[in-house]
């Protein structure tokens, strides 16, 4: 693994930076209404975002045909690096037929409001089955991150992109930490060691397990819960954020942890995005990512432990973070403690453990889930939560609990 100085070396050794200096600022805006323009979506705004802080080095734009064509095939840029999610800014056809090559295209927010620039240096058709089977291993429009694909436009436009300005986040400003900022924390906290954690879900008690089973090993926990797009019926990010402070407040060690978002959206592309997610967090400066039970899955697509064998596809070298693969935790009622099957002699009848999909139809019976699941302070808030909000349960299928 490369080591430098202030920490672990970036993915491609360099932390892009494509945020636009006040000067470039200002030659973009003059321009503004005399180049064409592309609207994004939340997706495509995230990753606007994520390429412009250096979240995802070593990539400095949407990817031209040379990178995305190896990347879908075999999970590796055209230079040979690992990299095993498409990111790509998808347009219709009437949209791109008047694009020219070689010139610079304006990239507008869902509300019109002109955040980026892209300098276009490729336009190119790409086949969306071959990507779905080998990026999410099915065809399914059903699946979250497939029907995404599906609904987007036959031309990819890419080319390097600038974004005009690094905006506080809406919701979550103090915690808008970015991989040169959460690099510095590292440092100045003298961590080492760093392991990253990576949710979309609510925190709950095999989650507070397998981190602090992680924190005994190295200096430091980033909680860095993903807050960009999610599947509708997921817990809202602002609720997930509470519960990671409320847990933050009672539960752990406060000089031994930061929490931070992760703007980003998610694909639910199982295996390849524990890769993925793997990667950006060493761009954060972790050196180690808790890899667990289903990574980014979703519905039955992938193998209960399928994102932990995908790094085995890799030299650790190559990925330059250690992965840390956790089994299924669950609360033990023999030994009355959190564990897994290596650490339990118990039998499947003395293990509880809940379904997200099971826990989400409690709270909206405005049923507390059990201690043996979540925190006490953790239930009450999500049960607080999704009774306010009526349009969080009529998101959840009916499942007998």
């Amino acid at each position: 693994m490369s080591h430098r100085p202030d920490g672990i070396a970036p993915h491609g050794g360099k932390l892009i930076n494509r945020i636009a200096t006040p000067e470039q600022r200002q030659v973009f805006l003059e321009k503004a209404e005399f180049i064409p323009r592309v609207q994004l979506d939340e997706r495509t705004t995230s990753d606007l975002v994520m390429i412009a802080i250096g979240g995802f080095s070593p990539l400095i734009g949407f990817m031209e045909r040379a990178d995305y064509e190896p990347v879908v095939a075999g999970m590796r840029l055209a230079n040979g690096l690992p990299w095993s999610i498409p990111i790509t800014l998808s347009v219709a056809e009437e949209v791109a037929e008047p694009l020219k090559e070689g010139s610079l295209v304006r990239l507008d927010d869902r509300n019109g409001r002109f955040i980026g620039v892209l300098e276009l240096t490729e336009k190119y058709p790409y086949d969306k089955a071959r990507e779905a089977v080998n990026v999410y291993r099915t065809e399914e429009a059903k699946h979250p991150g497939v029907q995404v694909l599906y609904n987007q436009g036959p031309i990819n436009i890419a080319g390097p992109i600038w974004l005009l300005q690094r905006d506080p986040h809406p919701q979550f400003p103090p915690y808008q930490i970015d991989p040169a900022e959460s690099r510095a924390l590292f440092k100045q906290r003298g961590w080492k060691t760093i392991v990253g954690f990576q949710t979309r879900n609510p925190i709950h008690r095999a989650h507070e397990y397998i981190q602090k089973c992680a924190l005994e090993i190295v200096d430091g926990l980033f909680l860095h819960p993903l807050v960009g797009a999610t599947k509708e019926d997921d817990i809202p990010a602002d609720v997930r954020m509470r519960c990671y402070e409320i847990m933050l407040e009672h539960y752990y060690p406060k000089d031994r942890v930061i929490l931070a978002i992760n703007p980003a959206a998610m694909r639910y592309a199982g295996p390849r995005e524990a890769i993925f997610h793997a990667l950006v967090r060493r761009n954060y400066g972790c050196t180690h990512f808790i890899v667990g039970r289903d990574h980014a899955g979703v519905g039955d697509y992938y193998g209960t432990y399928d994102a932990q064998y995908i790094f085995d596809e890799f030299e650790p070298s190559e990925l330059g973070i250690v992965p840390m693969k956790f089994e299924h935790a669950f609360y033990c009622t023999r030994t009355q403690q959190m564990a897994t099957s290596k650490t339990s002699p118990s039998t499947p009848a003395e293990r509880i453990h809940l379904s997200g999909t099971k826990v989400r139809q409690m709270l909206c019976r405005g049923e507390v889930p059990p201690p043996e699941f979540s925190r006490p302070e953790v239930a009450q808030e999500l049960v607080r939560t999704m009774q306010e909000r009526n349009e969080l349960c009529s998101n959840v299928p009916s499942v007998t609990v």
